[in-house]
């Protein structure tokens, strides 16, 4: 007999059951019939079937092949005739099956049907039902049949089909096992009032329930109807899906809620609630939604602070949790000091027996689903089990929720101030909570301002070297062709028109061609102003003339809809400067997502012909974690690292550009803390105090800045230049600067400078060396600040 034709292995592997298919009540029920005398019909056909029905005595012995089954499906059909009615065969999906098995046979025409619609590659089979189920399942069988438990285990089954169509329709599956009977056999143990209490605490530990249920323990004989009914059209999930919980705020209906899950459970003494614990804090949380009911698990305010405590401490055991937590009696928790006040608070609320399933994670905090009994192990891990068709409505309906509330906030916060970095958005988003909490319970409130103390300022500048001088050879470059152009359609015309206007035309372009020879860019803006004013129309008159239409239409299709101009050499310098600075946003904000993981800090940049950032690091910016020095020393390494980095993958870039663009790369080393806080009349951060004003100085001076004394620029072409401030900070970035060497991404000496005077600002210093081009981008590496201690210790 092959393998799989052995039912001890169809579709679960593990049963406690050992399954014999036999039809031996039917028979017996077919014995009976033969006897009457009544109906002589009745008895002759009987007679006739169990005639045949002696031939295959396996049919009332039991079968444990399908092989047996399959060669005799005929004569089971007949066997089975009055369970299985002819007139009702198109209308009825029956079949015959044992309980939670996927082994079916002798279908009604119409589940037949269904299953050669779905295609011969399809395989039904039960959604979401694994062996541990199944082996669990048939374990509370027999304690039902056998031990006189009523372990409700009537969980909805489904079979998902599709139908010719491909269309997937869904079915809720029936089982009738009023002809299969329970035998124990020798392995079978004796289960005790103990043994039934520990499996009830057990329902996740398959472990527990094949030691009191061991592998083909019992036998179970007979055979199974299932039945099913297409529920595809239904909506009873959507319904409870509708009434547990309402969109944005409308109140949650506790009558229908509290129904629901009684419903579910088939128990008409539980309570139902929801509360919510903060992520940081674990202690409750008082979420924005109106309802009209009261959490048993949630402590009031005016408690005592040993019940609080104790709250807390049971609730951090939930956190991050994704299991229903389920306690059958809670005597059992006392062995838990700590707990003590708590549960106590728990039983004065007729709290005895409970579940709590955590909701989907949201942003900031946790929500519980409480289903509570007073009643000892009426609520256990196998009925929990029936929040798994229910839990997934619950998650989508908060998700939902919690995204409408979400969207709120960004409006808010985008209104109101605009959208950050995720380092300190979290504080944005406190201020949005609490506006947005207290609009919904009417309560007055005003948004404050946003401030960031004693935090850190690092600034740097990567700039297109000379990108004006491109810029305006492009645009020069442009206006000298169109010029050209005009003055070829004036020519063109002249002969044929023989006015005055066209000669007059003619002198004004080539007026205007030697002006830019000697004014090029006082005369661009009147240049373009004429020809917007004075040729266009003109051209778009002549342009109503057969004659002059091509050579107009050559001219038209040359300019730029936009500005009305040609704009070849201007377009090429736009894409190369979008170009240099995509490639130098992309690396910033690459190599940013990195070092946000080793310390979190505010990081903004601007794009202009280049691009600069600031970064702000600090404890008021992460308070939820350890500040210390050593990460702002990080962040500085990181900073010149990536700046040597943007220059080094421009060389690669260089060939594909219109232009021989170069970078000058500048950092500012400032070494006092400062405070940042948000202007609501201008939507960004700014300094906060007078004393803070200097940073912002320094920063809109030294970009343009020259060596002092001299007509030479402070950055320069493939240099780093920085500007400190004190011998401290000039000491680290040599040592930098040493360590980078070693690596290969600098060349040369580095040059000491002074700063020329700039207003307000003296007496500032400077450091530049030369970035290696010629370096391998694929070997660049990010150190970190311990790497460059590791590097310093070896010459100690």
């Amino acid at each position: 007999m092959s393998a799989e034709l052995n039912l001890g292995i169809d579709y679960f592997n593990d049963s406690p059951f050992y399954s014999v298919i036999s039809f031996h009540k039917v028979i017996d029920a077919l014995k009976e019939i033969a006897k009457e005398t009544e109906t002589p019909y009745r008895a002759i056909y009987a007679q006739s079937l169990l005639e045949e029905v002696a031939k295959v005595p396996e049919l009332y012995d039991g079968i444990t092949s399908k092989k047996l089954i399959y060669d005799n499906l005929p004569l089971i059909h007949n066997l089975l005739a009055d369970l299985f009615p002819t007139a009702l065969t198109h209308n009825e999906i029956k079949a015959v099956s044992l309980p939670f098995q996927n082994f079916n046979f002798n279908f009604t025409q119409r589940f037949q049907k269904i299953i050669n619609e779905a295609g011969e590659e399809f395989e039904i089979n039960f959604r979401d039902f694994n062996n541990e189920q199944y082996y669990i399942f048939s374990c509370c069988l027999i304690l039902n049949s056998c031990y006189g438990e009523n372990i409700d285990v009537s969980r909805p089954l489904f079979y998902d089909i599709p139908d010719k169509n491909g269309i997937v329709k869904h079915y809720r599956i029936t089982f009738n096992a009023d002809f299969t009977e329970l035998i124990p056999t020798e392995k079978s143990l004796k289960i005790t009032s103990d043994d039934i209490k520990l499996l009830k605490r057990s329902y996740n530990d398959i472990t527990v329930w094949k030691e009191k249920f061991p592998v083909h323990s019992w036998i179970l004989k007979g055979f199974g109807i299932i039945t099913l009914t297409d529920v595809t059209t239904e909506n009873t999930l959507t319904n409870i899906k509708t009434n547990l919980l309402k969109n944005k705020q409308d109140a949650i209906d506790v009558l229908n809620a509290q129904e629901i899950f009684r419903s579910i459970f088939k128990l008409k003494t539980i309570n139902f609630g929801i509360f919510f614990i903060n992520d940081l804090t674990t202690d409750f949380f008082e979420f924005p939604i109106i309802f009209d009911f009261k959490s048993v698990f949630k402590v009031p305010e005016n408690e005592s602070k040993s019940i609080k405590a104790a709250a807390t401490k049971f609730l951090k055991q939930l956190n991050n949790s994704t299991e229903y937590y389920c306690v059958s009696d809670i005597l059992e928790l006392y062995s838990n000091k700590e707990w003590i006040p708590y549960l106590d608070f728990l039983q004065t609320k007729n709290v005895r027996s409970f579940i709590l399933a955590p909701v989907k994670k949201t942003d900031g905090f946790q929500a519980y689903i409480e289903i509570t009994s007073e009643i000892p192990f009426e609520l256990h891990t196998v009925n929990a089990n029936k929040l798994n068709d229910v839990m997934p409505l619950i998650n989508d309906t908060f998700e939902k929720y919690q995204t409408d509330v979400k969207n709120e906030l960004d409006a808010i916060i985008q209104r109101e101030y605009t959208t950050f970095h995720p380092s300190v958005n979290w504080k944005f988003e406190e201020q949005a909570k609490n506006y947005y909490f207290a609009k919904t319970h009417n309560t007055e409130t005003v948004l404050k301002e946003i401030e960031f103390e004693n935090i850190f300022p690092l600034y740097g500048e990567t700039d297109i070297q000379s990108s004006t001088k491109f810029r305006n050879k492009a645009m020069l470059t442009d206006l000298r062709r169109q010029l050209k152009e005009i003055l070829n359609v004036l020519e063109f015309i002249k002969p044929k028109e023989e006015t005055l206007l066209f000669q007059q035309r003619i002198n004004e372009i080539v007026f205007f061609q030697n002006q830019l020879k000697v004014h090029q860019f006082v005369a661009e803006a009147q240049i373009h102003r004429y020809i917007i004013d004075t040729i266009h129309p003109l051209f778009k008159q002549l342009s109503e003339k057969e004659a002059y239409q091509t050579i107009i239409q050559k001219y038209n299709e040359q300019l730029d809809e936009k500005h009305q101009r040609f704009w070849h050499q201007r377009k090429k310098y736009d894409l190369a400067i979008q170009t240099v600075n995509k490639q130098l946003t992309d690396v910033l904000d690459t190599e940013q997502i990195a070092v946000q993981t080793v310390y979190p800090h505010y990081f903004e940049r601007f794009r202009s012909d280049g691009v600069e950032h600031n970064l702000f690091i600090g404890n008021s910016i992460t308070p939820t974690q350890i500040y210390d020095s050593m990460y702002l020393y990080n962040l500085r390494l990181w900073q010149l690292q990536v700046m040597c980095k943007v220059v080094m993958m421009h060389q690669n870039l260089k060939p594909n550009l219109s232009f021989d663009m170069d970078l000058t790369s500048l950092i500012l080393v400032y070494n006092e803390p400062i405070s940042i806080k948000f202007r609501m009349d201008e939507k960004r951060f700014d300094v906060e105090s007078n004393d803070d004003i200097r940073f912002e100085l320094m920063k809109k001076r030294l970009a343009k800045a020259m060596v002092k004394n001299t007509d030479e620029r402070l950055v320069q072409a493939n240099k780093v230049t920085i500007v400190y401030l004190n011998e401290t900070d000039k000491n680290d970035y040599l040592n930098y600067i040493d360590f980078l060497k070693d690596q290969n991404y600098f060349t040369g000496e580095t040059e000491y400078l002074t700063v020329e005077d700039l207003q307000d600002i003296t007496d500032l210093k400077a450091l530049r060396i030369t970035i290696n081009t010629d370096f391998t981008i694929d070997n660049f590496k990010i150190f970190s600040y311990t790497d460059f201690i590791n590097y310093l210790t070896k010459f100690v």
